[in-house]
């Protein structure tokens, strides 16, 4: 059997990948905090078929050897966490960080998620939650009787309510960070889980320790550039094609050898 069909083969799973993490930054363009992957790959093992420094002689060596490769894999897929492009809104539960960190989430389960989505609801008990219903974790609950809602680029939260104009402060909203943010796992609904390879969250007050800002009325835009990523598509067709050419012209290889011969 003709090497290349194999090697030719594992390029066309490679590319197949890197056209699905494409088109999955593509579909997520308008998510709210969605961090764009990008597939890293690596060569397979090599045949060796002269060793390079082998010797030739006593006194010689060789200076280059025969070495085959044996095709391409998906390493893996690092989220990309570049800050995405910040949109004012005139919603006061629309948060947005400035810089590093993540909003807290209480899972169902009792895990702490991570997210960048700061779309904010109230449940009908006055819970701050996430559009799936999920509570900000340390919680933040108004009262009945609020008139405003005030978060501060500090994670002071404050209100005042009807018959009493002066401000009251109800909590801090408090950040996290990870040393590697790029080894979080990505769960879906714009959230994150904590992994070994993360390293634990350093949570804090927004503004200190590194932490990013918190602003009020204010969403993060996804930060995928549409523009790199249709680039990227033609370039990954292009190497698809090449990789499929390869195979044609192995199986007329083998044609012409079983026709001829």
């Amino acid at each position: 059997m003709h090497a290349a069909l194999w090697v030719s083969k594992t390029g066309l799973s490679a590319q197949d990948t890197m056209l699905t993490t494409i088109s999955n930054n593509l579909a997520n363009v308008a998510t709210t905090g969605f961090k764009r992957d990008r597939p890293e790959f690596e060569d397979l093992l090599y045949q060796i078929k002269r060793q390079p420094g082998g010797q030739t002689t006593q006194d010689t060596q060789l200076p280059s050897g025969l070495q085959l490769g044996t095709g391409v894999r998906v390493a893996g897929t690092q989220k990309i966490f570049t800050e995405g492009t910040l949109q004012t809104t005139e919603q006061p539960l629309d948060l947005a960080i400035n810089g590093k960190g993540f909003f807290q989430i209480l899972m169902p389960d009792g895990n702490i998620g991570y997210t960048r989505d700061g779309s904010f609801h109230l449940d009908a008990d006055g819970q701050i939650v996430t559009s799936n219903g999920f509570p900000l974790e340390p919680a933040i609950q108004l009262p009945d009787d609020v008139q405003s809602f005030t978060v501060g680029e500090d994670g002071t939260v404050s209100i005042s309510v009807f018959g009493d104009p002066a401000a009251q402060q109800l909590g801090i909203l408090q950040t996290a960070n990870f040393v590697n943010p790029a080894g979080l796992q990505s769960i879906g609904n714009n959230l994150f889980l904590e992994t070994a390879a993360s390293g634990a969250p350093q949570a804090g007050n927004p503004g200190q320790n590194g932490l990013g800002t918190v602003l009020q009325n204010t969403l993060e835009n996804s930060n995928v550039s549409v523009v790199e990523e249709l680039v990227n598509m033609i370039t990954t067709q292009r190497a698809y094609e090449m990789n499929s050419k390869v195979i044609s012209t192995a199986d007329q290889m083998l044609q012409y050898v079983s026709q001829n011969l």
